[in-house]
């Protein structure tokens, strides 16, 4: 699963990491933590060298109730070409969400969870795999939103979570945006776990857990507690 994320990044490497045209400036604001229902950029395969803003939660086009989106923000990697909701998306609308970190929440002391920053080794950016689609209100509005795709855990992520998003590989970034309907034959092998060896994580504060909360501090490693000497 993908609930939260983050994207702290500068304008030239967006446009380096995913062969961008052109960013628009006000598009920039680092973001902390990036939450279900609220807007993320989007590179869809319509415009692939152009950064558009979709609310995170997809709703299908033949969808009467837009409620569905909070239920629908990640999609299995394994079932895309049967359910419904994903199937048309998955041969025609694709897209990649930019990223630098995601969260994941663990065991923690007693019936608490502990958050994790999970990151490439890197720190570079990277692309979730996604589908998006247009959804026509009955007043005649046009939202676009989408969805994060899932897969199996790696090795690293396996004891935080029995799903992971799928992180594509930069030299996959073109198929996955190809304006052209494809089989899902040609793109399932691209949604596949990235290596665990690439990536890290470490825990951090509980602030993260409050979606109102969204600065440096959300992505801030978790100090140990002080030990304490023999005659404090």
């Amino acid at each position: 699963m993908c609930g939260r994320f983050a994207l702290v990044a500068d304008g030239q490497a967006l446009q380096l990491q995913f062969d961008l045209t052109a960013l628009p400036s006000e598009l920039l604001t680092a973001r902390y933590n990036i939450a279900p229902t609220q807007p993320v950029m989007v590179i869809t395969n319509t415009a692939p060298q152009t950064i558009t803003f979709q609310k995170w939660g997809l709703i299908p086009s033949w969808s009467k109730d837009p409620s569905i989106a909070s239920s629908l923000i990640n999609a299995r990697a394994e079932t895309l070409e049967e359910k419904p909701s994903f199937r048309t998306a998955f041969k025609r609308r694709r897209c990649i969400i930019p990223a630098t970190g995601f969260y994941e929440w663990g065991k923690g002391e007693g019936k608490t969870k502990q958050p994790y920053y999970i990151h490439l080794k890197d720190n570079q950016l990277f692309g979730f795999a996604g589908l998006w689609e247009t959804w026509h209100s009955p007043d005649g509005d046009m939202v676009e939103t989408c969805t994060i795709i899932t897969t199996e855990p790696n090795d690293l992520i396996r004891p935080l979570h029995h799903r992971m998003a799928v992180i594509l590989d930069p030299d996959d970034y073109e198929l996955w945006l190809s304006p052209d309907e494809l089989p899902p034959m040609a793109l399932k092998p691209l949604l596949t776990a990235y290596p665990a060896e690439q990536m890290a994580y470490y825990p951090i504060s509980t602030l993260v857990n409050n979606v109102r909360n969204d600065s440096p501090e959300c992505i801030k490693p978790l100090e140990p507690p002080q030990q304490k000497g023999l005659f404090d």
